[in-house]
């Protein structure tokens, strides 16, 4: 469940898609990014722009931080159970950005890399995009209901209001009445 949830970590929303980068890959099939890269290149037809595709400049400094944050939080994960989990440390610069790989590229990463650590981490992997769309659809499930709630709240104010409004008109006529009944009275 550990290696699930550093793999969750490292799943990043860009352009509107889940993704992994292509170092974090590596090091959780435990390749070289080169490795990987060449592997994919290799068969470049299996991957169309919506299953990869490579960050631009400005992407990849926009994610630095988080990179960074995921990166500090992962420090005190050990060796698990055979499993270790090594990404990007920031110390060799790139020269390019990394590619991104969305989970139909991650699941055709699996046709080119037999290794059976490649295959226990693909399973791993999409176990984590499963669970990510679970904790989604939970969300807006939890959406749904508050706005729900909030549109009930906001009938009941209305009918609120509507009892206030009943409320102080019958004061006022009991209050005139009352004036009424206690006037000084005329005549007989």
């Amino acid at each position: 469940m550990q290696i699930i949830r550093s793999i969750q970590n490292r799943i990043y929303e860009i352009r509107g898609e889940r993704v992994m980068l292509d170092f974090d890959l590596a090091a959780l099939y435990e390749v070289e990014t080169r490795v990987l890269n060449q592997a994919v290149k290799r068969n470049s037809k299996r991957f169309p722009a919506d299953f990869m595709f490579q960050l631009t400049l400005e992407e990849f400094d926009r994610l630095k931080p988080q990179i960074e944050a995921v990166n500090r939080g992962s420090q005190g994960l050990m060796n698990m159970s055979s499993q270790s989990v090594i990404t990007y440390s920031g110390k060799r610069p790139r020269s390019a950005p990394p590619y991104t790989f969305t989970e139909q590229g991650i699941a055709m990463l699996s046709g080119i890399l037999n290794s059976d650590k490649a295959i226990q981490m693909n399973i791993a992997i999409m176990r984590a995009f499963v669970e990510i769309r679970r904790i989604v659809l939970q969300q807006s499930d939890m959406r749904d209901q508050l706005r729900q709630i909030q549109q009930r709240i906001s009938e009941h104010d209305v009918q609120l209001s509507s009892i206030y409004d009943a409320i102080e008109n019958l004061l006022d006529e009991k209050a005139a009445q009352r004036k009424w009944n206690e006037r000084e009275r005329i005549g007989f």
